[in-house]
């Protein structure tokens, strides 16, 4: 099913994220953590590349897992900027084969020594994947606190627009952690013409070796009253996990009563975040 035909009576669109193991790992461990994330029921999980940025050797095959076996939507990530159109046309044919219907088309990360100098926007992928096959419907990725190589915000509302124009049918942003960034980035997309569904990505800091990585990677603005979490409960790892929980919690909530159409959530793998945030937000879910 394609995910942008998604609708509920009730309740917000519901989704997790995850990433697959490294190429050489056992596949039985991703296994489990799928199958705790699938008896969730959410509207759909999406794989991102491989770990390290290794490529998209083993998301196709963690997607099939989740749409073949346990019956979830999955929304398998495809990047461009290290890859040949060839390896962008197999990557394709596997999830194809796979039965998948989703793709997240985006740029991926620069690795030095590694670009392939094919594709240089994700704008370029969307219209490539559309010329290579029509059964994909493709989400794109969005920076409410604006993408961190864009010159200006309204320079990165103009590249969003293009993609969107190019064949994107929905929108996942950048995880933040300020719900106002989240409801004036939406205004301003709408300003610029860009009406498609725009799903707010949150992600729960909820262990110590994640933080640093995570807000360095993302560059996301960090409130106050998360500054003081972290600070607080930094060298507390229950008390931490308890905390990063709450907020994501709480931001879910704020998001659904402003209107979000869905939540994404950034488990990093992890079921026991799932589960509580999950059984925090049933309410809200439908």
């Amino acid at each position: 099913m394609k995910i942008s035909q998604i609708k509920k009576a009730t309740g917000i669109i519901w989704s997790f994220e995850i990433f697959p193991p490294k190429p050489a790992s056992d596949i039985s461990v991703m296994e489990k953590t799928v199958a705790e994330l699938a008896a969730l029921k959410p509207d759909f999980i999406s794989v991102t590349c491989s770990a390290g940025g290794s490529g998209n050797s083993r998301t196709a095959e963690i997607a099939g897992i989740l749409k073949n076996k346990y019956g979830v939507e999955p929304l398998a990530h495809l990047t461009c900027i290290n890859s040949d159109k060839t390896e962008i046309a197999s990557e394709l044919k596997k999830m194809e084969a796979a039965g998948i219907e989703n793709v997240l088309a985006l740029r991926g990360d620069r690795i030095p020594g590694a670009e392939k100098g094919v594709f240089s926007h994700a704008e370029e992928l969307v219209r490539f994947i559309r010329s290579e096959s029509s059964r994909f419907d493709i989400s794109g990725a969005c920076y409410p606190e604006t993408h961190p190589e864009s010159p200006s915000p309204e320079k990165d509302i103009e590249y969003l627009k293009r993609k969107v124009d190019a064949g994107v049918s929905r929108l996942v942003t950048q995880l933040f952690f300020d719900n106002e960034d989240y409801f004036d980035f939406v205004a301003r997309c709408r300003k610029a013409g860009i009406d498609v569904p725009v799903q707010a990505g949150i992600m729960p800091l909820v262990k110590k070796s994640n933080i640093d990585r995570i807000i360095s990677l993302s560059g996301a603005k960090i409130p106050n009253k998360v500054s003081r979490m972290i600070s607080k409960y930094y060298d507390d790892p229950e008390s931490l996990m308890q905390a990063g929980i709450a907020y994501a919690t709480e931001q879910a909530f704020d998001l659904a009563a402003g209107g979000a159409c869905g939540i994404h959530v950034y488990v990093m793998n992890n079921p026991f975040v799932a589960k509580a945030i999950t059984a925090n937000c049933s309410s809200i879910i439908g």
